[in-house]
């Protein structure tokens, strides 16, 4: 199982630096760039160091600068740009192949008769990369002069460096890193060669992507050290960056145990999956989906665990988390981790509500932002799918206080206008200023798409979260009536939003400004979510046909669904430019990947046809080879070739595509 180019691709730069790797290390510390060898991202690095786990990412190491010297021929490998535009060095012309091996970084040069292979990866739960060269053909031995070029900067920043004078001291088999006093210092080894410092800064190398996105494209990085390496042919030999003074050095036992990681994810896999074998980009979804997970520790809770969003930027935000715990996890047979997201995440709920995102610094208790509405909702829906699997009441029993706590505040009211609107039986949210929906873009103090009211996806977790609570109610022995009637009053109140006039539900009711009939996919949550459940549907099926024609005609694309229907005066099919224009059309016609399973699911619901849902998912399989490697990005421009943006590795998209994916197997298998 591979994604592999040759060199129609890894020996054209623009396209080569279009795609790019990622490897994670289970703590929100990564390594990533591209397949040219050419940093384009203010992101990208060797060691991305998550110093406060799982967030404080920090650039340590931005790039390794190797040159191959044979007798009294030297080729260099790496590919830099410069402010000018040059590109120089041009390694990549020496790329024959690269290979995303799994989740493994596979590259292969070819110069003249001589093959070297270099292979990056991180050990799980440490801020530690190591990069292995082996010599896998030649004429006799090569010597390899590697300049580690280091930084020290949040991973948002850019460095300019000017004088300033990193301290570094050499130690056995390596040297120690200290960017200042006070910071966090970092270690740069090679068991198999020899370190020696150095302190020179290369100034003004151009990050193309970040120019792109109309943010400062420019980055100082300090050559902090050289690695000399010696290889024999078949010989290898690696390098070593960590926060740690004393990691393990020992590069065959590493690999094997990252690799045996993978092979345990696949195990966990192949216990649950419906389809023997899965095709290859489920199995390459699954690997991906590890990515996210990540340690979350608390005091009184040292093996919590979180999600991360999105790679390169995101934290790890409430919403997220909860829509996407149960791909991720359950779907991928990892129900352990799904408990401990959902009992890590309990204590952090405060007035029925969940944090919307952690800060990157400061306590996560005490300074989360609470400004969410769906994510609460999300959260109850998660657990529901937990219990469904694992039938664990230990679980269920510890959080059913909690779940009865967050409906009691939405129902009397709660921050940023939640409430219960008892005349309708449905939820209501929105305040001057505040983004509380998915469609949560906002510049300075305006917010892009308020839907301040009651929005339809919203209702429809509500109406599913009454009905969850009156079937988790009596399987404790408790009552569920008081939900079970509560559900039916919302039932009856969710028949105002059919549109009768565009036969098509309002997006959102009771604005300030009216009922909105914007087209828009947040409607399908109203058949998918309760769809697959033995509840009453929200809407009949003659609508629901027609909910899943209009979508699919206005807003279905091959790898998700537009955010709003193109003919609409708002609509923008282009997400680019600056960032105050990307924030202005981030949910105006923009795609998104995540859609792409609820539709699916939303189609199967109302066509009972899972072989013509599954097929839904297909075009997902190409996607792989762009952008994020074996990943799925987070959005995707609403006018066609619909040409990948945003993060390139995106946690709700990643899940919503394997859940979807798992049951419709599961359906196709049935019958």
């Amino acid at each position: 199982m591979s994604i592999t180019f040759g060199r129609e691709i890894c020996g054209e730069v623009a396209i080569a630096q279009q795609r790019e790797w990622l490897v994670t290390n289970g703590s929100g510390g990564y390594a990533s760039g591209t397949v040219a060898g050419l940093n384009t991202r203010g992101y990208h690095g060797v060691l991305v160091a998550a110093l406060q786990p799982p967030l404080g990412r920090t650039v340590l190491v931005s790039q390794v600068d190797e040159t191959l010297n044979s007798g009294e021929r030297n080729f260099n490998l790496a590919t830099t740009r410069w402010r000018d535009g040059t590109v120089h060095p041009q390694g990549f012309l020496h790329l024959e192949t690269f290979a995303l091996v799994g989740t493994l970084p596979r590259w292969v040069y070819a110069l003249d008769e001589i093959r070297l292979e270099k292979q990056i990866w991180m050990p799980q739960g440490e801020n530690t990369t190591f990069v292995q060269y082996r010599l896998l053909g030649g004429n006799g031995p090569v010597t390899l002069t590697i300049k580690i070029l280091a930084n020290y900067r949040d991973y948002h920043g850019r460095t300019a460096g000017n004088h300033w004078q990193m301290d570094i001291q050499p130690l056995a088999q390596g040297v120690q890193v200290q960017a200042f006093a006070g910071a966090e210092p970092f270690y740069i080894f090679s068991p198999t060669g020899t370190v020696n410092p150095a302190h020179d800064w290369y100034q003004g190398t151009a990050l193309a992507a970040e120019r792109e996105r109309g943010l400062y494209e420019l980055d100082d990085v300090l050559h902090a050290a050289t690695v000399t390496l010696t290889l024999p042919p078949g010989a290898s030999g690696c390098l070593v960056v960590s926060t740690q003074a004393q990691p393990s050095l020992d590069a065959v036992s590493s690999l094997a145990q990252y690799k045996q990681h993978q092979q345990n994810i696949l195990q966990d896999w192949q216990k649950v999956c419906p389809q023997k074998p899965a095709p290859d980009w489920i199995t390459q979804l699954v690997l991906a989906a590890d990515s996210f997970i990540v340690a979350r520790p608390l005091p009184d809770a040292p093996t919590g665990k979180t999600v991360i969003a999105g790679y390169h930027w995101f934290g790890d935000w409430g919403r997220d988390t909860m829509i996407s715990l149960p791909g991720l996890t359950l779907s991928t047979g990892r129900p352990a981790i799904a408990r401990s997201i959902l009992s890590t995440f309990a204590r952090y709920i405060d007035r029925g509500m969940l944090p919307n995102r952690f800060p990157d610094q400061g306590n996560p208790l005490t300074e989360a932002d609470y400004n969410t509405v769906d994510a609460t909702l999300w959260y109850v829906e998660a657990v529901r799918q937990y219990f469904v699997i694992t039938q664990d009441r230990e679980l269920l029993s510890q959080l059913f206080p909690v779940l009865k706590d967050i409906l009691d505040w939405h129902r009397r009211g709660t921050r940023f206008g939640i409430h219960l609107d008892t005349s309708d039986g449905l939820l209501y949210s929105g305040a001057p200023g505040v983004q509380l929906t998915w469609m949560d873009a906002k510049i300075g103090d305006w917010v892009v798409t308020p839907r301040t009211g009651k929005a339809v996806e919203i209702n429809a977790l509500w109406y599913c979260a009454l009905q969850t609570m009156a079937e988790l109610a009596l399987e404790l022995g408790h009552s569920g009536e008081e939900y079970r009637h509560q559900a039916a009053v919302t039932h009856q109140g969710f028949e105002r939003f059919w549109c009768g006039a565009k036969n098509y539900c309002f997006d959102v009711l009771d604005t300030p400004n009216g009922n909105d009939h914007s087209l828009r996919p947040n409607q399908l949550f109203a058949i998918s979510v309760p769809g697959l459940r033995p509840i009453p549907p929200l809407l009949t099926p003659a609508q629901q046909q027609q909910v899943v024609h209009t979508c699919e005609r206005y807003l279905l694309t091959s790898y998700g669904l537009r955010s709003l229907a193109v003919g609409h005066p708002d609509y923008q099919g282009q997400y680019s430019g600056d960032s105050h224009h990307r924030d202005a059309v981030y949910h105006q016609g923009t795609v998104w990947g995540w859609l792409l399973g609820s539709f699916a699911l939303a189609h199967y619901s109302t066509f009972g046809d899972a072989v013509a849902a599954k097929a839904l998912l297909n075009p997902i399989a190409q996607h792989l080879h762009n952008a994020g490697l074996g990943t799925i990005s987070e959005i995707f421009d609403g006018d066609a070739p619909h040409r990948p943006q945003g993060c390139i590795s995106q946690a709700w998209s990643v899940a919503e595509v394997l859940r979807a994916w798992r049951i419709l197997a599961e359906a196709e298998l049935s019958g």
